[in-house]
């Protein structure tokens, strides 16, 4: 037979709420009292349920990540992420795919949360830029954590967690115009994320202060795709007169700079010795490709951890709650960029 709760408690020598203090990784349990607990739940293999936990009481230990993202790689580093502080705080995960486009998703996810009795959210690019969307959830008195692009909050709907993506694009950008670097083309991702204009931002600016002329037929819009930057470097590289064809090619993601590496090399254009090529967010797509791509470390998984760890902590409504500083992707440089 499995072991219960009681059977806990009664190894332990303390009350059944004590222990489910502990499962809960409740801070007003003495150290001495959670080693006895812990030892007992070892001792007796004890594995709490956590679906009747929900459905037992009024407090839930469940929390959602709503996403609409078509990178699969971006997806599931967040999972990981946030199913790793769920391990380790007590709760269990719902992931709930949606389509950020559809007129009808607050209503989709509004009522998802009532009927799975939520706690908290965890919202990812688009949904997590979308304020009435934030604003029908918040009404429903449930925790929501933001992921966003940026390094400040937009407004105090709820605690975000920031990705500073200009600071990281302008760093990148003068890596490439440290090289020598000045018809350096841009490949947009999805022009309704903010990572797109953040990124495009930080692309200008590194322009702007090495004082190189903006030259608007290098920006391609797109969306973030392998077949955004496949087309994007064709219609680059397809430029006739020499001082329309760039040197270097900023991609807003992995997936589109390997896009373009892919579109160059069916053009016969050598990697990075005619032009070089970074991607961004050091996704598996930036070590897959040949060479393998210099690109901006976005560590999603920390990210998504640390997220739903300021959520959880949010919903005990602790006394002193996880902050959390602004990510900045740091750059790795590879194979893909060289002197002009």
């Amino acid at each position: 037979m499995k072991a219960t709760i009681n059977d806990v408690a009664k190894r332990a020598g303390v009350s059944i709420k004590t222990v489910s203090r502990v499962i809960n990784n409740e801070t007003s349990v003495r150290q001495l009292t959670r080693e006895k607990v812990q030892l007992a739940i070892d001792e007796l293999s004890y594995q709490p349920n956590l679906s009747a936990r929900n459905l037992a009481g009024a407090k839930s230990y469940s929390i959602a990540y709503i996403y609409d993202n078509p990178n699969a790689y971006y997806i599931i580093d967040m999972q990981k992420g946030i199913l790793s502080a769920c391990k380790q705080h007590g709760f269990e995960l719902l992931i709930h795919p949606c389509d950020a486009k559809d007129k009808d998703v607050s209503k989709e996810v509004v009522n998802m949360v009532k009927h799975a009795r939520i706690a908290g959210l965890i919202l990812t690019p688009p949904l997590s830029e979308m304020p009435d969307f934030v604003k029908s959830l918040v009404e429903l008195d449930v925790k929501v954590v933001r992921i966003l692009s940026g390094d400040v909050a937009p407004d105090d709907l709820s605690p975000c967690v920031m990705v500073n993506d200009r600071d990281a694009a302008q760093t990148m950008t003068q890596h490439l115009i440290d090289l020598g670097h000045k018809d350096i083309a841009f490949l947009a991702g999805d022009a309704e994320h903010m990572s797109t204009i953040e990124r495009y931002k930080g692309y200008r600016r590194a322009l702007k202060a090495s004082n190189i002329e903006f030259n608007k037929a290098l920006v391609i819009e797109g969306d973030y795709s392998f077949d955004s930057g496949v087309n994007g470097a064709k219609k680059l590289m397809s430029k006739q007169t020499a001082n329309t064809r760039p040197t270097a090619i900023f991609s807003c993601n992995d997936e589109i700079a390997a896009g373009a590496l892919f579109a160059a090399r069916l053009m016969n254009i050598s990697i990075p010795e005619q032009l070089s090529i970074v991607g961004f967010e050091n996704s598996p797509f930036s070590r897959q490709t040949w060479p393998k791509l210099t690109t901006a470390d976005q560590p999603n998984k920390q990210i998504a951890e640390d997220a739903a760890k300021l959520l959880i902590s949010q919903i005990r409504k602790q006394k002193n709650p996880i902050t959390i500083s602004q990510y900045v992707p740091k750059i790795i440089v590879r194979d893909s960029t060289a002197r002009c």
